[in-house]
């Protein structure tokens, strides 16, 4: 390389090492970014940083709208945005360290409508969960499963890396790292904590994770956690008790999720408090919810307002 010369996938390598470190970033997102980077590469070529100009972000945008993978499926527009989102942070840490480039104010993200929030009703998760059989080990286990993600609003990344030593089911509240490596509190009810206890209780083992897997497929290892569920085992599980149950809306961990915060909101908790509980870091995140209340909050206005007479 000549002295003076910065090309991108030296300085790529550079930032994804500053977003897990200086950022504190998990090293997830910084695997998402590099791979959202790289395909700029892949588009424009290992080229210097101070060559970027509007008309090559102008291609790479129309490139990644007609882009398709191996089987022939495109970008989703949410998708598209993060490349570029990835794309104006690496500009920002160009521009911290005083490297000549494009401005990050240059790239403007696409305006993405977000899709409709998908959520449980209190009668529906009621009728999920009695469709779980409680006789033995599995059952006990869903059981618990479906209560901690109604109660707390985990993400199921969340929920699938507990410990049974990281849950207090007496003080039904207890510490979880979620995104950015953040620590919040999460609150659980008396029926979830209770329901945990009993799955707790039950097992004969003494492996750390709190939900363990009892497929007889799986590898023996001394740490235990060959045995942890998987985020796809979750959904799996949850899926079979919706079915069972009669739902016809696709109901995944998130939508337990959504349900928690949409449950929260239509019982009077205010957005910020909501936010916190979700551990979003902005706002605009939490206020996907306000829209599915509106039709709540019509109800009680037409059940309390009175109307003048005409």
């Amino acid at each position: 390389m000549l002295i003076g010369t910065m090309y991108m996938s030296e300085l790529v390598n550079d930032y994804i090492e500053h977003l897990e470190v200086e950022g504190g970033r998990s090293a997830k997102t910084a695997e998402n970014y590099h791979l959202y980077l790289d395909r700029f590469i892949e588009f424009a070529g290992d080229i210097e940083v101070n060559s970027m100009t509007q008309e090559i972000i102008r291609k790479y945008r129309l490139w990644l709208n007609r882009y398709k993978n191996f089987e022939g499926n495109e970008l989703a527009t949410i998708t598209q945005s993060y490349h570029l989102i990835a794309l104006r942070g690496f500009l920002n840490y160009l521009s911290s360290r005083d490297i000549p480039s494009l401005s990050p104010e240059k790239i403007i993200l696409p305006k993405v409508s977000r899709k409709q929030v998908t959520f449980l009703h209190y009668d529906e998760v009621e009728r999920v969960l009695a469709t779980v059989p409680l006789n033995d080990e599995t059952g006990l286990r869903d059981r618990a499963i479906i209560e901690l993600l109604f109660s707390s609003g985990l993400r199921v990344s969340e929920l699938v890396n507990l410990n049974r030593d990281h849950i207090n089911t007496k003080r039904r509240e207890f510490m979880v790292r979620g995104k950015g490596q953040k620590d919040r509190p999460v609150f659980i009810g008396e029926s979830a904590a209770a329901h945990v206890m009993n799955y707790i209780e039950e097992r004969t083992d003494s492996l750390p994770p709190l939900f363990i897997s009892y497929s007889r497929n799986v590898i023996s290892s001394n740490s235990g956690d060959y045995r942890r569920l998987t985020s796809r085992s979750i959904q799996r599980i949850l899926s079979k008790y919706a079915r069972l149950a009669g739902i016809t809306k696709h109901v995944s961990p998130h939508t337990l999720r959504h349900s928690y915060a949409t449950d929260l909101l239509m019982n009077g908790a205010d957005i910020r408090s909501v936010q916190s509980m979700l551990g979003h870091s902005n706002i605009s995140t939490t206020q996907v919810y306000t829209h599915v209340t509106d039709e709540h909050l019509r109800e009680i206005y037409e059940k309390f307002h009175s109307d003048t007479e005409s």
